[in-house]
């Protein structure tokens, strides 16, 4: 795969597989499958989408290699999720590119505070939110069974 420019595609009907597909890879290899990864991640236009979320995806060359979605949790409060990479990918600032993204259009959307859940073995991608402006903060105990830490940006 040779380098050229990441490009973040919106969620549309045919894209519909990528998210899941990325994200199994990564939990699988990392984690277990959580009950609600399945649904979410089975029906992401009527589990994200139609709940006012969003979903995006990166693509390098003709491929996607990269999505996150942006969750509704309450109103101006949105939860970066299923952000993932795949491991053919890694190592090309795809997840960085995402998070620009992401900032950048929480930003242009009025968005006031966004969340995360994920876990401290994720090394990296910890080391990414801290040096974007992420905080840990406390963590409810009955969200996603893999994660072991919380944090947030107020933008």
């Amino acid at each position: 795969m040779s380098f050229t420019k990441i490009k973040i595609l919106e969620f549309s009907d045919d894209l519909q597989e990528p998210i899941k597909t990325l994200n199994y890879e990564w939990l699988q290899k990392y984690f277990e499958l959580e009950e609600k990864d399945i649904i979410s991640l089975s029906n992401p236009k009527k589990e994200i989408i139609d709940k006012g979320g969003f979903i995006f995806y990166a693509k390098l060359n003709d491929e996607i290699v990269g999505t996150y979605a942006l969750l509704k949790r309450k109103e101006n409060v949105f939860e970066m999720s299923k952000m993932a990479v795949s491991t053919i990918a890694q190592g090309r600032k795809i997840g960085t590119t995402m998070l620009e993204h992401c900032l950048r259009f929480a930003t242009q959307k009025e968005i006031k505070t966004i969340i995360l859940y994920s876990n401290t073995q994720l090394e990296s991608a910890i080391h990414l939110y801290r040096k974007y402006g992420f905080i840990e903060v406390d963590l409810e105990t009955d969200m996603y069974e893999r994660a072991n830490i919380k944090m947030e940006k107020h933008l």
